[in-house]
């Protein structure tokens, strides 16, 4: 599965037992997700910009650098 960002991270034997684990401990289900851009390094003033837009849109937001 790839969205173009964003692909299933392929886990070990191990790592995915981890991931399990945890998905019993909190009661959800998670997805394990591995990018395939590099995330942006943003300054903390610009982080907090993307923050408040999330809040305002009810999203999740990802930054990745331009190419």
């Amino acid at each position: 599965m790839q969205n173009g960002e964003m692909t299933i991270a392929k886990l070990d034997e191990a790592q995915l037992k981890q991931l399990q684990r945890a998905e019993q401990d909190l009661g959800v289900v998670l997805v394990a997700l591995q990018p395939q851009y590099t995330f942006a390094s943003l300054s903390e003033d610009k982080l907090q910009r993307l923050k408040v837009l999330e809040d305002e849109l009810g999203v999740v937001l990802l930054a990745y650098e331009r190419s």
